[in-house]
């Protein structure tokens, strides 16, 4: 009998030209971005399905057909959104402080400069939750009654932070004869600092208190009008978040250099 496996080695030579087996180090870079981009479109594509078409659906429903709803799609569609945020910003975290920041950092230094990748990271994460912090106990409370008014203080807030992100980044990414931060490095330092403000809304603000809208719907009592507005005003701000976000890590590959080299 013709044995089709003897003739495998011949057939699969034709793609030793095209095909590249990665090396370890490869692997982990790969392996990182992947669970990057799945997790992220679990997390955003959930962001966009509350936001577009649950809001308008459940106002839809009476009490008695939300009681069944709620408790049974909400809590399995927010285990998805919340560890799809983690997993997008941890994988995010990871890649960025090893194949974006670092390399600069290294530029910097050959160039007689005095940066640290570790600091940097730690420095750029302290200013977004700084900005996170007073979205949430500053701009929240105060402004929740217009959600206009709270629009566009966020953005005030948002481009504050990514005034002082790009002069600190730049300014510890510079050594004696050049600037050596990427366009790379300050891009994804703005989409990755506006994804930091939504991984803690999800957590400090929309998961808290969808768990107790979940278990008053589920006792067919009327959730608290405060906590649901606070809810839906922090989702709709990482909805339009998502915006910014995803226009500079866009602007991070080079067709188009907003910042930076």
């Amino acid at each position: 009998m013709f044995d089709l496996s003897l003739h495998l080695p011949v057939s699969l030579a034709m793609f030793q030209d095209i095909f590249h087996a990665p090396d370890p180090s490869e692997i982990v870079r790969i392996l990182m971005r992947w669970a990057h981009f799945v997790a992220g479109i679990t997390w955003i594509g959930m962001l966009y399905f509350f936001n577009l078409v649950n809001v308008n659906f459940m106002k839809a429903l009476d009490a008695p057909t939300k009681k069944i709803v709620v408790p049974a799609l909400m809590p399995k569609a927010l285990w998805y959104f919340r560890w799809g945020a983690v997993v997008t910003v941890v994988a995010g975290l990871g890649y960025y402080a090893m194949y974006i920041l670092r390399p600069d950092v290294i530029l910097a230094d050959n160039d007689g400069g005095d940066a640290n990748t570790w600091l940097a990271l730690l420095v750029w994460l302290l200013i977004s939750a700084a900005a996170w912090a007073v979205y949430n106990f500053v701009l929240l409370p105060n402004l929740n009654k217009d959600g206009k008014i709270l629009a566009a203080a966020t953005a005030g807030l948002v481009i504050a932070m990514s005034v002082a992100l790009i002069w600190f980044l730049d300014s510890h990414l510079t050594g004696r004869r050049d600037h050596w931060a990427s366009n790379k490095t300050l891009s994804i330092g703005i989409g990755g600092a506006l994804g930091v403000i939504m991984l803690l809304n999800v957590w400090g603000i929309i998961w808290p208190a969808q768990k107790r809208i979940i278990a008053a719907t589920a006792e067919g009592t009327p959730p608290d009008a405060a906590l649901a507005r606070r809810a839906f005003l922090a989702s709709r701000t990482n909805a339009w978040l998502s915006l910014p976000m995803l226009f500079f890590m866009g602007t991070s590959h080079g067709d188009y250099i907003i910042l930076g080299k």
